[in-house]
């Protein structure tokens, strides 16, 4: 077995609201501890003895040229090409996990009505990759959709022989990007998806029972959101030394034994590896069409098991969520664009999507199971050890990320201030938190 040194992930900000929460920012050289968990491997951060602290904050606003014909089968196999949205501010580079970005792909067999992900290859623009990509094998009238996340700030999807049209790719709004995510042909994939669904030709996955005796989360779990849910995929990418990327196969990792792992930061990653690991839980897989024999998470798959058997109350992104917001102001277009690209219901008003809600939900939900986890959660590795000591001080210090000024605001909202307290030590670093008021443990009591 190879084992290998993980790349660091950024610390990111989002547009005019300052610095923007990401749930893998880490600063410095890192290493990756393996932890075995049932049947699954999960990589985690730590941080490796001697590293320096990462340098300036390079060029966060990038875009992506998307190949031609991207929903065909050549198209999924040809790299997309990263490059500078403006190159007066730095130069992108796949190989900075500050700037990198990733693509996730889904393909729906309407004949056997099953899913398969393929998760296509990101190299900068005019270079090759370190291996070549697999060519998949897609099925007679297969409906695919991409996903995009980046560690950067702003992505710009840039279009290469009509590929944006011909993909049915959405950014948000002209001028209005939604910043770290993007999509194609989502909202025909998940119709495609749930119309099997309700026919009964396709089951996903129950969520299944936690360690701690509840139901294991979902990305539409109040335990589990941020100020911005739904964003970012699970693709992972890997970094030989001259910082040629490649994709994550087994055949791949037997030839770049010294490559690096490149991550993106999502609530989709958080749950699959670092939640999923900690209680015993197993997020919906699909096959790999890169590597024969690997089931994979993916956003989709995440998206439509939430939607299918997260009880209430469903977290569903709000109307003050910075991706969808136009500057500072709120807009129902794109947020009903981001929407359906997610697979979640468009909303008709704003009152619809409320912030002041969500977070009325955030607070009766989240405190309570972070606390109620913290005997499974305080064993597991930081996936962010440059702010946070193990998954439990990381989730209490998201929470407060996400509660505050910086995030969606319901100390101002709601007016009630965080009840959790966190204690953070010389370094900056959360190394406990407790808990104040009168909390309900996710059973009632």
């Amino acid at each position: 077995m190879h084992t290998f040194k993980q790349t660091e992930v950024p610390n990111t900000s989002y547009g005019k609201k300052g610095r923007r929460f990401s749930p893998w920012m880490l600063v410095g050289g890192l290493s990756t501890l393996l932890v075995i968990l049932g049947s699954g491997l999960f990589f985690f951060a730590q941080p490796t003895i001697g590293s320096q602290a990462a340098a300036a904050v390079p060029n966060g606003e990038c875009s992506l040229i998307v190949p031609p014909q991207p929903l065909t089968a050549e198209g999924l196999a040809t790299p997309y090409q990263l490059v500078a949205t403006q190159p007066d501010k730095g130069a992108c580079h796949e190989a900075n996990a500050k700037q990198a970005a990733f693509v996730q792909g889904a393909v729906f067999d309407p004949a056997t009505n099953q899913i398969s992900i393929y998760n296509p290859l990101v190299v900068d623009k005019g270079k090759k990759p370190a291996m070549p990509p697999v060519v998949p094998t897609l099925p007679a009238n297969a409906v695919v959709g991409l996903w995009f996340g980046s560690n950067g700030t702003v992505l710009t999807l840039r279009s290469s022989q009509n590929s944006l049209t011909d993909g049915n790719c959405v950014n948000g709004l002209p001028g209005s990007p939604f910043g770290q995510f993007a999509y194609c042909n989502a909202p025909d994939f998940f119709t495609a998806v749930n119309a099997a669904i309700k026919a009964g030709k396709l089951t996903p996955p129950a969520l299944g029972m936690g360690n701690d005796g509840l139901t294991c989360p979902s990305v539409r779990d109040f335990g589990v959101v941020d100020m911005d849910q739904s964003d970012n995929v699970n693709t992972t990418y890997l970094i030989d030394r001259k910082g040629r990327v490649a994709q994550m196969t087994a055949a791949n990792v037997q030839q770049l034994p010294e490559a690096t792992i490149q991550v993106n930061g999502s609530d989709n990653r958080l749950l699959s590896s670092a939640m999923d690991g900690a209680l015993g839980c197993h997020s919906w897989s699909a096959p790999d069409l890169a590597d024969p024999g690997k089931m994979v998470p993916a956003l989709p798959l995440n998206e439509l098991q939430a939607a299918t058997y997260q009880a209430a109350p469903m977290a569903t992104i709000p109307a003050n969520d910075p991706m969808v917001k136009v500057g500072d102001t709120m807009s129902l277009k794109k947020l009903n664009l981001y929407r359906v690209g997610v697979n979640q219901p468009v909303v008709q008003n704003k009152n619809d999507a409320s912030t002041s809600q969500y977070c009325k939900n955030l607070l009766s939900v989240a405190p309570t199971r972070i606390r109620n986890d913290k005997a499974f959660t305080q064993l597991m590795p930081s996936v962010d050890p440059a702010v946070a000591n193990n998954l439990f001080t990381f989730l209490a210090q998201r929470f407060n990320a996400t509660w505050g000024q910086d995030g969606l605001n319901c100390q101002n909202l709601i007016k009630q201030k965080s009840p959790i307290k966190v204690t953070m030590n010389k370094q900056g670093i959360a190394v406990n938190a407790t808990f104040k008021g009168n909390l309900f443990d996710s059973m009632g009591n």
